[in-house]
């Protein structure tokens, strides 16, 4: 999959090039700089408040998962079975940043989401700006 110029350049940035791609859900693909991923997989060996929900997730992580790197043209490689799943395969998607990896969403599941998002309200945007939103 090519990514667009400016995910291009943050992944470029990164300290480190490897990268996870994988699915904790088996709905949105995820891609992590492999810092950041071992963070996850610490944190799933140490999870105590329900160690069944860590197992599945590192689970899911690991079937659908693999390391990659970002070739020289601005493309990442995702498992065939990562994009069977996720129903990627020759479908557009929608990119987004989000706390320390990327997520890629299906054109469904984006819809999805959004249909989701738009129900946010005033309220709801006046509560994150108390908290420091800008």
């Amino acid at each position: 999959m090519k990514f667009p110029t400016v995910f291009q350049e943050y992944i470029k940035a990164l300290p480190e090039p490897k990268l996870f791609v994988t699915s904790l859900d088996r709905r949105i693909a995820r891609i992590y700089p492999l810092a950041e991923w071992r963070v996850n997989e610490k944190l799933f060996d140490e999870y105590l408040d329900d160690p069944d929900d860590a197992a599945n997730i590192a689970f899911n992580a690991q079937d659908l998962g693999a390391e990659t790197e970002m070739d020289g043209q601005g493309r990442i490689g995702f498992s065939p079975e990562l994009r069977r799943e996720l129903k990627l395969e020759d479908a557009p998607v929608h990119l987004w940043a989000y706390k320390g990896h990327i997520e890629v969403l299906s054109e469904e599941i984006y819809q999805q989401r959004r249909q989701q998002a738009s129900t946010a309200n005033a309220d709801a945007v006046k509560k994150l700006q108390r908290a420091g939103l800008r």
